[in-house]
């Protein structure tokens, strides 16, 4: 290290520093002491140069420092320790081990990292070849990171070239070189496998479903196999299989339905063939979460009219939706929509002037169902303000208004496209009430009425989301027209379906006002995954509140239950359980609160895929392409030694670094020991010969 001093101000300030240093001694000191002269004479100096120094400090001097270290050249031997490596990688060490010792004997800086040890040294002798995925790209990268700034300059990569997750390598950018030692075999083994299971992640319980499956064998032509679907050890659907060639692949497809809700395990399996590689990738296990229904629409009408096909065109896109369509003009008994549960209620027309419906409507309204009143010509306005909490409207019956749509850009509940909107104004005009509107407290418009080019402050769209009951309103009929405009002019319905699709979504949507809450942070981990359960608890006015005792009991498909206690707290607010196997779980929560004892249940999945048996045949052609544009070498394990002897003979110098402060002079510790010493000698000898 090497420093040097500045000077913020003149340098002939310091004989003024020490002038000041001399006269204020001289001036303590000239009286005749009572001690020696000798000893007067050397406080005199102890104060002078304290007193100097002090001065001198006044004047803000400045300290460079420099500090030069060497940063030698570095290593990293990046290993593959998938599962596809284990046959050849775990050979492989000790001759990695020796390049490791030759290289650091020429002077290398080496380390050593794996799939799982992103930024931690690893002992080459410690690797286990366990990892059930592999992410080359991210290996690199994590290197990369790790030795940003420094003098790494080239990355010994021991793998099969075989990627199963994240992006190839080939096309990362990397600040060093990549030399590939390349294992395992390029020969395609003699296997069958399933390749991929598609299915629908959701079905109704009840309904017909699809299981579809990729074959791929390689070998056996001639040959034949079954495929089977089974659930809960009992086979529920058998196919054959005959292999026609040695490169076969081929798509089964079972048709399946369940009578149980929840989460359902199947299993796909294709039988064994003698002579091939590996059966560890014969078999998947697929996961359907089988739910009891749709939630339930009624569009109830006062009589036929073309907004209905239109609104039922909207709700049947979203197969969640199971959609009842009634007419109060129809010949047939409506009581029994009356005994049905819904979750929302749609209703066109409805009250009208004539009060052909009021019966229906008061006893619909006598439950806590969302509402979305729809209103048209035959409308009665005031009877419709009444029970929609949401726009009142004051005029005379029969007389109508015709309004375009004017988004409202405040309008925040919804995540809708503004700019695709402005298509409203374009659109045929709606027939709406006419007279005065007026939004009750609480709602929110969604649309505002256009008069012809006078954009207006009334309400065409709006709704209520607060109370026990969710409530929207959309002044005007002629809906249909919407959408036959729509369609003439983009040539698709999509602005419009989407808007009335997310309010009637808002609207049937059930809100979850649980005081006690355990759910897992996600339906389906991975094997060897921590499963977390978030826990929340609110008091009656919905605060969080901590410090309750839960207990959680969870039980796997063969019935085995576990039990866990915790402390609910807001410093850790999850609970976390390791070592699951793979199945379906189920998990019931309770807690003892100030209303009883409260519970919630639900279920989660724990999945196994063996990635990296579905292919097992070693890539070299990536590791050469990786090398390549690396500037790197690709090599075997029996060609090691060359790559080492390059490396010798090529070794790049160390790197100089330096690093440079600036600090101004008070800042340094010794030299406030230095003064301190300097009083506390002064002040300890004159105590010491009778003074003070």
């Amino acid at each position: 290290m090497r420093s040097e001093l500045f000077f913020t101000t003149s340098p002939w300030f310091i004989l003024l520093c020490l002038l000041v240093g001399v006269l204020y001694a001289y001036l303590l000191y000239k009286p005749e002491p009572s001690w020696s002269k000798q000893l007067n004479i050397f406080l005199a100096v102890l104060r002078g140069t304290l007193v100097s120094i002090i001065c001198f400090l006044l004047l803000s001097p400045l300290v460079r420092s420099t500090e030069t270290s060497v940063d030698k050249a570095k290593i990293v031997l990046a290993v593959d320790n998938s599962q596809s490596t284990a046959q050849q990688g775990q050979p492989t060490l000790g001759a990695l081990n020796e390049v490791r010792q030759k290289l650091a004997e020429q002077g290398y800086e080496v380390s050593v990292q794996t799939l799982d040890q992103a930024a931690a040294e690893v002992a080459l002798d410690s690797i286990k070849f366990n990892q059930k995925t592999t992410d080359l790209s991210a290996l690199l990268n994590n290197v990369r990171s790790n030795y940003e700034g420094r003098n790494l300059t080239d990355v010994i990569l021991l793998s099969d070239g075989i990627v199963n997750q994240g992006v190839s390598p080939a096309y990362g950018n990397y600040p060093f070189k990549v030399h590939t030692v390349a294992i395992g075999d390029t020969v395609p083994k003699r296997d069958v496998q399933i390749r991929n299971v598609t299915a629908n992640r959701v079905a109704y319980m009840g309904n017909q479903f699809p299981v579809q499956t990729d074959i791929v064998a390689t070998g056996f032509a001639g040959r034949s196999t079954t495929v089977s679907l089974r659930q809960g050890g009992r086979t529920i659907a058998t196919q054959n299989v005959v292999i026609d060639k040695n490169d076969f692949f081929k798509s089964v497809t079972f048709n399946t339905s369940s009578t149980q809700k929840g989460v359902q395990h199947y299993t796909v399996e294709v039988g064994g063939i003698s002579g091939e590689f590996s059966t560890r990738n014969n078999r998947r296990e697929v996961y359907i979460d089988v739910i009891d229904g749709r939630e339930k629409i009624l569009l109830l009408a006062l009589a036929p009219h073309p907004d209905i096909k239109a609104l039922r065109s909207i709700i049947e896109q979203n197969e969640n939706y199971e959609l009842d369509v009634r007419a109060l003009s129809a010949a047939n008994n409506l009581n029994e929509i009356l005994e049905k549960p819904y979750d929302l209620v749609i209703l066109h027309q409805l009250p009208d002037a004539g009060g052909v419906g009021n019966e229906y409507v008061r006893r619909l309204m006598q439950k806590n169902t969302p509402i979305f009143f729809i209103l048209g010509n035959q409308s009665a306005p005031a009877a419709t303000s009444t029970l929609s909490r949401t726009v009142q409207i004051a005029g005379n019956p029969g007389q109508i208004d015709k309004v375009t749509g004017r988004f409202n850009n405040s309008f925040q509940l919804l995540n809708l496209d503004a700019s695709g909107l402005d298509l409203l104004e374009r659109l045929p005009p709606l027939s709406v009430p006419f007279g005065e509107y007026r939004l009750v407290p609480g709602s929110e418009v969604v649309l505002y009425q256009r008069v012809g080019s006078v954009a207006t402050t009334k309400p065409l769209l709006a709704l209520n989301t607060a109370g026990d009951r969710k409530v929207a309103i959309l002044a005007g009929e002629g809906l249909w027209q919407w959408r036959q405009e729509e369609f003439s002019i983009t040539e698709k319905q999509v602005i419009v379906d989407e808007l009335f699709r997310k309010v009637i979504q808002l609207l049937s949507v059930k809100e979850d006002k649980r005081k006690f809450r355990v759910y897992p942070v996600s339906a389906e981990f991975d094997a060897g995954e921590t499963v977390a359960f978030q826990t929340e608890i609110y008091n009656d006015i919905y605060e969080k509140i901590y410090g309750q005792e839960v207990r959680l009991d969870i039980t796997d498909e063969s019935g085995k239950a576990q039990t866990y206690t915790y402390t609910h707290s807001a410093e850790n607010p999850r609970f976390e359980i390791s070592g699951l196997g793979e199945g379906v779980y189920r998990f019931k929560a309770t807690a003892n609160m100030r209303g009883g004892q409260q519970e919630v249940s639900g279920q989660f999945v724990v999945r196994d895929i063996e990635i990296e048996a579905l292919n097992t045949t070693a890539d070299f052609g990536l590791l050469r392409e990786l090398a390549q544009r690396t500037g790197g070498e690709f090599v075997q394990p029996n060609t090691l030694e060359t790559l080492v002897q390059m490396m010798t003979a090529n070794r790049p110098p160390d790197r100089l670094e330096s690093s440079e402060e600036m600090v101004e002079l008070v800042h340094l510790k010794w030299l406030f020991f230095l003064l301190l010493l300097l009083a506390t000698t002064e002040w300890g000898l004159r105590k010491y010969s009778g003074s003070y």
